[in-house]
């Protein structure tokens, strides 16, 4: 009779802790899951808004040596202004920018991958 309850005991114990590994692991496949998505969606929308801000200053770089074209009177004078302009940004950004943004997008990432208040 005791060894009864012990073997009913041991088998209950045994179906808890499956049931508990098993809700376990799909607690964490659910959260993985989310994490992903968060990272995808903020790589989607990261790539739409560079997109988009690239085409904006594309069309103001245009307007921008038009403008100084214009004034200089010289044709093609404005269009190698604005491009020595952004060879010296690039140079710029190579030689002093690459910690800052490091730290930036390591700082924007994490908050949104790392995020326990929403769990």
């Amino acid at each position: 009779m005791a060894f009864e309850k012990l073997s009913d005991s041991v088998d209950d114990l045994n179906n808890n802790i499956q049931s508990y590994l098993k809700s376990n692991s799909e607690y964490y496949k659910l959260r993985a899951f989310k994490q992903g998505m968060k990272g995808a969606t903020a790589l989607v929308r990261f790539l739409i808004m560079g997109f988009l801000l690239s085409v904006a200053g594309i069309m103001l770089s245009f307007a921008i040596a038009i403008v100084i074209s214009q004034a200089i009177g010289i044709p093609s004078s404005g269009y190698f202004i604005v491009g020595g302009f952004y060879i010296i940004i690039l140079v710029l950004i190579y030689i002093f920018g690459k910690e800052p943004i490091e730290k930036l997008i390591l700082r924007k990432f994490s908050k949104s991958v790392f995020n326990h208040n929403d769990q």
